[in-house]
C-alpha cells in the first residue's frame, strides 16, 4: 500500500517504508532529527504512512536536546576507551554547558586527560561510527549493567515501568541515555572542551544562540552554588532518582520532607545572620530569579526570619510598577512584552524607594490587572528598622535602583539548583523542573490546562535569558529553592494534566518529554508538607496564600 510524504518543499509517493535519512541530500549533517506528524523522530526512523516531515537543526530546542544527549554518550564512550577504570558523572553547569567530573577518589581532570579525551572524541567523530539502537529485555540489561559495573544504572532499572531497555551500540560500546540520538558520531563535530577544575566543561550548540555554541562565560557564584548543591545532595542521599524513591518506598517520607525543609531553614538562618550583621546599612533587599523559583514564599519566609531578629521589613512587588498596557514595549510580534524591564515604570520605582529610605511618606501604586493600569495603593512611611523587600524578575537589575547606593542594597538570587541524576550519565534538566512547577501551580490556582502554560513558556524563557541570568553573579546570596521530594509530590498532579495533551497538540512533544521524566519517580503523599513550605506555593495550601 502506497503512502505520501511531504518534506523539504516536496510531496512524494512511496510504496515501501523509507528511512528519514534517505530523504535528505548529501552533506546534511547539520540536521539532527525530524518532526514526523508532530512527533520527534530520529533520522534513522523508517516511515511507512502518510506524513508531514519537518527536519530540525540546532536552532530548535528539541533537536538540541538530542545533540546534547548524543554528545554525552560520545564523551562517556571516549572516557571508557582511554580510562575504562574511571567512573564519571555529568551535570548541567555554568554557561549553559555540561560538566564532567571523575568520581574515583583522589582523581581530578588534568591537562593530559583533557588532551587525551579530545583526541579520542575527534577520532571517534572522524570514524563516523553509527549509533545502533537495540531493544533489550530488562533482565539482559541488568546483566550488562552488572558486567560493566554500572551500579547507578542498575539502581534505576527497578523503577523503569517498561519491560525493555533501548540501548545504543557504538562499535561495541553500550549505553542508554534516556533520549533519542543522532545517527552516528560524525554528526557531533560541534563542541568545545574547557578545563574547569575539578572537571571538564563540554559546550554544545544552543537554540537560544541561533544554533551556535555560546561564548563561555564563567559564573563563579552560580558554579559555587551548584557545587554546594551536589555536596548537599550527596550528604542527604538525594543525588539520584533511585535514592529519592528508596526514601519513599522504605517508609521514610517524613524524614525526606523534614531534611529537605531543614536545609531551607538553615539557609534562611544564614541569610538572616548576614542581613542582621549589616543591618545598619541594608535598606533594600532585592529578590530575583527565573519563573517558578518560589520567590513569593521565599520573600514571606525571609520577612518572618528578619522579624524574629527585631527587623520589621515591608514587602513591595515590582508587579505594581507595570506601565499601562498601551505604554508597554512591544515584542517582535507586536504584543506587550511584559518580561522586559522597560515594561516597568523605572523612574517612579527609583524615586519611591529613595523617598521611603529617606523617611518620607510615599503613596505606592497598585497595578490592577483587570483594567491593565495602575491605581492608588498603600501610603507608607518606614523607620530605619524597616528594610524594604522587593521581589520580581528584575529586582537585581541596577537600572531599577540607580538612586540607591550599593551599600544599602542586599541582592538575593533564588532558583532551584537541582543536582539530581537519573544515573551518573543522565542529569535532570533544571528548566524542566521549573516548567513542571509552573504547570502544577497554574492548574491549582488558575485551573489552567498544561497547554496554556507551555504556550507561554518560550516567552518566559526568552525573558530569562535576556534579563535575569546575567544578574545572578551580582547577588550577595544565592538561595537554592530545590526540595528533593518535589518531583514525587508533584507527580500525581502533573501526570493527568500531561496525559490529557493529545497527539495533535503542538505541545505533545513537550508533554511526552516531561512524562518520560516523571515515570521514573514514585508518588509521594503531601500530607506532611508544612504549610510554610516553598512547595505549597505550587501545590496550594500555603499559610502565606493571602498575605
Amino acid at each position: 500500500m502506497s503512502f505520501v510524504l511531504k518534506f523539504l518543499g516536496q510531496e512524494k509517493e512511496f510504496d515501501q517504508k523509507v528511512r528519514l535519512l534517505d530523504l535528505l541530500p548529501e552533506n546534511h549533517q547539520t540536521l539532527i532529527c525530524a518532526k514526523v506528524n508532530n512527533r520527534i523522530r530520529e533520522l534513522t526512523y523508517e516511515v511507512y504512512f502518510d506524513a508531514e516531515i519537518i527536519f530540525l537543526d540546532a536552532t530548535d530546542s528539541e533537536a538540541v536536546r538530542i545533540y546534547e544527549t548524543s554528545l554525552r554518550y560520545l564523551v562517556a564512550m571516549a572516557v571508557e576507551r582511554i580510562h575504562p577504570e574511571y567512573e564519571i558523572r555529568f551535570s548541567y553547569n555554568v554557561s549553559r554547558s555540561i560538566f564532567m567530573q571523575i568520581l574515583n577518589p583522589g582523581i581530578v581532570s588534568d591537562r593530559k586527560l583533557f588532551n587525551d579525551l579530545k583526541a579520542e572524541m575527534d577520532l571517534l567523530i572522524n570514524q563516523d561510527i553509527p549509533f545502533i539502537r537495540k531493544v533489550i529485555p530488562n533482565d539482559e540489561a541488568r546483566q550488562i549493567y552488572i558486567e560493566r559495573g554500572f551500579e547507578d544504572k542498575l539502581a534505576i532499572l527497578k523503577y523503569r515501568p517498561e519491560k525493555t531497555v533501548h540501548f545504543y551500540d557504538c562499535d561495541g560500546y553500550y549505553n542508554y541515555m534516556y533520549g533519542y540520538m543522532v545517527p552516528s558520531t560524525g554528526y557531533l563535530r560541534r563542541y568545545n572542551l574547557i578545563m574547569y577544575s575539578p572537571g571538564i566543561i563540554v559546550q554544545y550548540p544552543r537554540a537560544e544562540s541561533a544554533g551556535n555554541i555560546p561564548l563561555f562565560e564563567d559564573a563563579p557564584t552560580y558554579g559555587h552554588t551548584l557545587k554546594e548543591a551536589y555536596k548537599t545532595a550527596k550528604t542527604l542521599g538525594t543525588d539520584s532518582v533511585s535514592a529519592i524513591n528508596d526514601y519513599i518506598l522504605q517508609g521514610h517520607t517524613v524524614d525526606l520532607i523534614n531534611i529537605s525543609e531543614a536545609r531551607h531553614n538553615r539557609m534562611l538562618a544564614d541569610l538572616g545572620n548576614m542581613i542582621e550583621k549589616n543591618g545598619d546599612d541594608v535598606r533594600l533587599i532585592c529578590i530575583a530569579g527565573p519563573s517558578s523559583s518560589g520567590k513569593t514564599t521565599f520573600a514571606n519566609r525571609l520577612r518572618i526570619e528578619l522579624m524574629s531578629r527585631g527587623l520589621n521589613p515591608i514587602r513591595i512587588s515590582l508587579d505594581d510598577y507595570y506601565l499601562p498596557r498601551d505604554q508597554a514595549p512591544k515584542d517582535e510580534n507586536g504584543d506587550p512584552d511584559l518580561e522586559s524591564i522597560h515594561a516597568l515604570d523605572i523612574e517612579l520605582f527609583n524615586q519611591n524607594m529613595l523617598d521611603l529610605i529617606n523617611g518620607n511618606e510615599v503613596t505606592l501604586p497598585h497595578f490592577d490587572f483587570k483594567i491593565g493600569s495602575r491605581i492608588k495603593g498603600r501610603t507608607l512611611r518606614i523607620a530605619e528598622s524597616e528594610p524594604i523587600i522587593v521581589e520580581g524578575i528584575h529586582a537585581l537589575n541596577e537600572q531599577l535602583t540607580t538612586l540607591i547606593p550599593k551599600h544599602q542594597k542586599f541582592k538575593i538570587y533564588i532558583s532551584p539548583q537541582a543536582q539530581i541524576n537519573i544515573d551518573n550519565h543522565n542529569p535532570i534538566s533544571l528548566t524542566d523542573l521549573r516548567l513542571l512547577r509552573r504547570i502544577v501551580r497554574d492548574f491549582k490556582f488558575r485551573n489552567a490546562p498544561a497547554e496554556l502554560t507551555m504556550g507561554m513558556w518560550p516567552s518566559v524563557r526568552k525573558g530569562e535569558f535576556k534579563w535575569i541570568y546575567e544578574t545572578q553573579e551580582d547577588a550577595d546570596f544565592v538561595y537554592n529553592s530545590l526540595l528533593p521530594y518535589e518531583l514525587p509530590v508533584m507527580r500525581k498532579v502533573a501526570l493527568p494534566l500531561l496525559k490529557n495533551i493529545t497527539y495533535e497538540s503542538p505541545y505533545f512533544i513537550v508533554a511526552e518529554r516531561l512524562l518520560r521524566l516523571l515515570k521514573y519517580f514514585v508518588d509521594m503523599d503531601d500530607t506532611w508538607v508544612p504549610s510554610n513550605s516553598l512547595m505549597k506555593e505550587f501545590l496550594g495550601g500555603s499559610c502565606f496564600q493571602d498575605v
